[in-house]
């Protein structure tokens, strides 16, 4: 325990709490923005557990994932090659997990704007019961992904596992602080949620580019998801009239 609070004293190591905690929190918008619209298609009772559930997984997931350092690297290593290009293990749960983001955004953007189609058999207790143990396995299957990335960062930037541990503890409890407000406004405004839906189809790209080896400097993508929300919210300062209802939109969150 004294060895990862050790840190503590030294001055230096602050420096590189701060920045990686800055790049922490940077990186873990796109989790929230994930768990968040996720979250809003469950009852409003269940809206906070899924958020909270899903917030607390990344984070043990990302201490884990810190704790086998050794492993990270080692998901470097060249597994295989097609046509000449090399895989690593990261490079395939990068292009699976940003296959599935996409799937999952553009599903959702269909089913905001045309509908779900459930059939007509189940009861509704057994389809509420499906949906959050369906939702809490999606969450978990992204925040692999999303910590995965978050881990690879905090390694390159600091040396001592405490900073590291450090800065994903108080990320993620921001995390969880800004969770709901986010949740809230994303549900309460039907543009700014197909806007974070397009945001998870650019990260998705992202990802799957980066898994091929096509390195997107992360700066460029957070520019242009940083100037849409820039305009978007311009939009609804000046907006006026009863905005567009998408499905479900009458689900408020808790």
């Amino acid at each position: 325990m004294e060895s990862l609070f050790g840190w503590i004293t030294q001055p230096e190591a602050w420096l590189a709490f701060g920045t990686l905690l800055l790049l922490e929190v940077v990186l873990g918008i796109d989790n929230v923005i994930f768990i968040s619209i996720l979250a809003g298609k469950l009852p409003p009772e269940q809206q906070q557990r899924a958020r909270t559930i899903g917030l607390l997984g990344a984070m043990l997931m990302r201490l884990g994932l810190l704790f086998s350092i050794s492993w990270i690297y080692s998901l470097k290593n060249e597994l295989f090659q097609v046509f000449g290009q090399g895989f690593s293990g990261r490079d395939l749960i990068l292009i699976f997990g940003g296959l599935f983001l996409l799937y999952k955004a553009v599903k959702e953007m269909h089913e905001q704007l045309e509908g779900p189609h459930h059939g007509a058999g189940a009861s509704a207790g057994a389809v509420v019961g499906a949906n959050f143990a369906a939702i809490i396995g999606q969450i978990m299957l992204l925040d692999l992904v999303f910590s995965l990335d978050s881990v690879i960062t905090a390694v390159g930037m600091a040396d001592d596992i405490g900073v590291m541990v450090s800065a994903v503890v108080v990320t993620v409890a921001i995390m969880l602080v800004a969770a709901r407000p986010i949740g809230e406004f994303v549900q309460a405004h039907p543009t700014v949620k197909m806007l974070a839906l397009s945001f998870l189809l650019l990260i998705g790209v992202n990802l799957i580019a980066d898994g091929f080896g096509f390195k997107i400097p992360k700066g460029y993508t957070y520019f242009a998801m940083g100037f849409a929300i820039a305009v978007e919210l311009l939009n609804l300062r000046v907006r006026r009239g009863t905005p567009v209802q998408l499905h479900g939109s009458d689900r408020q969150p808790d």
